[in-house]
């Protein structure tokens, strides 16, 4: 972590800028913090990158499209910059800890149970992402990260990004030399055994210090480095016997030859030392040392003030689908209608119908349960606001409707199902908290219109908990249209394991009723 160097700005896409992580051919690496605290790594684009006419749609559609993988071994996307942006940006989940590549570097080659557990985490992260329909093709050992409880693997999509043979010129490289598999050295698009490539080449880093293509110390000019890749046979002495057979395997120069991911793990063995036992000791230590500098940073950081919001104005829907009276809202700008996120796709009207509305009145106890104390109504007033989450809000919920496959597909889009999964992690009010995916099929045409969107904390109870969307896309990365931002989301937790969507008239028809705790 290296100071802000004059001339570096104050912060990005509304996120406070504390401190420098890094530089590279693409960009730069800011520690970041959210309002309330909470630490981002903020990943910049060089300008000259994001002058390119075809750069910010690729950009966007690559992060959308990566923001599809999650696992315990991936960082999540929390925001990334709109189209037309100077510089283009990427904001992720901070991990406090070396990569492997300056771990290594520093330290030495893993050695043991640590390069073993290692092996088995990294290929486990890899089925996950293949899992997902995902092909990472950068991964090397600066995109993976020594975190204290597993490793991650980070940087979906930048690579790709930034020189996607699609769109730029042929036989452009994708990925880094002496870590990229053969068809990419050649310029030709890579699939999963790519990653498979790059991996083994990865841990023969760890066992050796160095590249498979490079004898240690040995530096090469980049023709004849990717000469060696494309032709040579890998160097495999330093690696363990039991897992150098593996490695040879998985660094075949034909893609058809190589073990996938699942086949890989299969033969590391499921079982074995959990990273936090294996990781050499001094790594704990390390991460103690990064986490009390980042506490430092944060406690001597100030937040950007936050603009109030104002009220939006009022929503324009045919007659047959007019809005009820709001009540009295517990934020300025909150509503009591309020749309589950849903797209705006190029039918105007299709894109009313569609929006799903979830209503939670706040003068209602979770129960429903009155004690007729206050109020006209007889209902409890609301309970006492916290600062903070509670804890028992924290993980996976998922609920599915039947949609409207019945409806007339001109006043109000014909559905299939309609899927809503949210993502909770712990935080305070004021912090980006969760994700939330939409899936809503469109019979006729079969497309998604749901949105995907970063859940900020606005307001909570124990029992009820208001969420903004500070951001919203398509979940299908390539849909065409926008994505409304700045819904609020009001949640009731009925049981322990349950929450509740409390929906009124035609516009939410088909929604899910409920979400339920994930396993």
């Amino acid at each position: 972590m290296e100071s802000l160097r004059p001339g570096d700005p104050p912060e990005i896409g509304g996120y406070r800028l504390l401190a420098r992580l890094g530089e590279g051919g693409m960009g730069e690496v800011f520690l970041a913090r959210t309002a309330s605290g909470r630490p981002l790594a903020l990943k910049t684009v060089h300008r000259d990158l994001s002058r390119d006419p075809d750069f910010a749609d690729r950009f966007a559609r690559e992060i959308r499209a990566n923001d599809r993988v999650r696992s315990a071994w991936t960082v999540s996307v929390v925001d990334f910059s709109a189209a037309g942006a100077s510089p283009q940006w990427l904001a992720t989940e901070y991990v406090a800890a070396p990569s492997l590549g300056e771990w290594v570097h520093r330290n030495g080659p893993l050695a043991g149970p640590a390069l073993w557990s290692l092996a088995r985490e990294l290929f486990a992260a890899l089925v996950a992402v293949r899992a997902s329909g995902v092909v990472h093709r950068d991964i090397k050992p600066g995109n993976v990260l020594l975190g204290r409880e597993r490793p991650y693997l980070i940087d979906f999509g930048i690579a790709r990004a930034v020189h996607d043979p699609r769109h730029t010129r042929t036989g452009a490289v994708i990925g880094t030399p002496g870590f990229l598999a053969p068809e990419q050295a050649t310029g030709a698009v890579a699939e999963a055994p790519a990653d498979v490539f790059s991996l083994a080449a990865v841990l023969v880093h760890a066992a050796t210090g160095h590249s498979p293509f490079l004898a240690e110390g040995e530096e090469l000019e980049l023709p004849g480095l990717l000469h060696r890749v494309v032709h040579d046979e890998p160097a495999l002495d330093g690696v363990p016997e039991g897992l150098r057979s593996l490695l040879g395997e998985c660094l075949a120069k034909a893609p058809r030859e190589r073990p996938t991911a699942d086949e890989a793990l299969a033969r590391i063995g499921a079982t074995g030392d959990e990273w936090s036992r294996a990781a050499p000791p001094s790594l704990a230590a390390d991460a103690g040392h990064r986490e009390a500098e980042l506490h430092r940073a944060l406690a001597a950081s100030q937040p950007l003030p936050v603009p109030v919001p104002m009220p939006p104005p009022p929503l324009s829907l045919p007659s047959a689908f007019a809005a009820t009276p709001p009540l009295p809202s517990p934020l300025p700008g909150a509503t009591r209608r309020v749309p589950w996120a849903v797209g705006a796709a190029a039918a105007a009207v299709l894109v009313v119908a569609a929006t799903l509305v979830i209503k939670m009145p706040w003068n209602e106890r979770a129960d429903g349960n009155g004690d007729g104390k206050g109020g006209g109504s007889g209902s409890a007033p609301p309970s006492a606001p916290f600062s903070a989450m509670p804890r028992s809000w924290v993980g996976t919920w998922a609920g599915t409707g039947p949609g409207t496959p019945d409806a007339d597909g001109v006043t109000r889009a014909r559905t299939g199902e309609f899927s809503v999964t949210v993502t909770l992690n712990a935080g305070s009010v004021g912090d980006l908290v969760g994700r939330q995916v939409s899936k809503v099929k469109e019979v006729s045409t079969g497309r998604d219109l749901g949105c995907t969107e970063a859940l900020e904390l606005r307001q909570t109870s124990g029992d009820r908990s208001v969420f903004a969307a500070v951001t919203s896309h398509p979940t299908d990365p390539d849909a065409t249209f926008a994505c409304p931002k700045g819904n609020l989301y009001v949640l009731t937790m009925a049981e322990p394991d349950r929450l509740t969507l409390e929906t009124e008239g035609a516009q939410s028809a088909g929604a899910p009723d409920t979400l339920t705790r994930g396993s």
